[in-house]
């Protein structure tokens, strides 16, 4: 199937001053455009364009770098602007997510303090993560495209950290953009609804 660029789920202006117009304009329209066009190019070439694209980023990963890194980028943004909403972020769990993050992850806190770390340790571009591994969650970091799909997880939360999610609004500050993004950003509904569907 082809790989077609989402709209965002929100006006342009919706998440700001936590992620500005400007970043979203570069991020989606730029960004996650050209791994959509690249990502259909590659695709075709390597006689994957009828798969899914969670099965174009399992078979891409390890044998065919240029495809992976496209096609498993289009798959984080598909959920990346998402997993934010206006108004979002905070302690404000549903029940069942607040159940789970405090028995496998420590509570919110706890959750809060290692996610961020996650996102501030991952050297150069990447993403922190939690995610379904094995009926329980567990918070991870990847370099560049790479996510918890091909480590046999479900990923229900991630935060991007290469420089241009953050850059326009931050400059270098990347644990501030982090914060911004827990405390203000995070829709807990839809990482709710990806937690149930792991969880089946």
């Amino acid at each position: 199937m082809a790989f077609e660029l989402p709209e965002l789920p929100y006006d342009y202006e919706a998440l700001a001053p936590f992620m500005s117009k400007e970043t979203l304009e570069f991020h989606h329209d730029k960004h996650h455009k050209a791994y959509v066009d690249n990502g259909n190019k590659l695709a075709a070439e390597a006689g994957l364009s009828d798969l899914s694209l969670e099965e174009v980023v399992k078979k891409s990963f390890g044998t065919n770098a240029g495809l992976f890194n496209n096609a498993a980028q289009h798959y984080n943004h598909i959920h990346f602007w998402k997993w934010m909403k206006k108004g979002g972020g905070g302690n404000k769990l549903p029940g069942k997510l607040e159940a789970a993050f405090a028995s496998d992850l420590g509570g919110y806190d706890k959750f809060k303090a290692d996610f961020a770390n996650a996102g501030a340790t991952q050297f150069g571009s990447g993403w922190a993560w939690v995610s379904v591994k094995n009926g329980k969650l567990e918070i991870s970091k990847t370099p560049n495209g790479e996510n918890p799909l091909v480590h046999g997880a479900t990923p229900i939360l991630g935060v991007d950290v290469w420089e241009h999610s953050y850059y326009i609004d931050y400059r270098n500050a990347r644990p501030k953009y982090l914060e911004a993004f827990i405390d203000s950003l995070i829709n807990w509904d839809y990482v709710l609804e990806r937690y149930e569907a792991a969880t089946k």
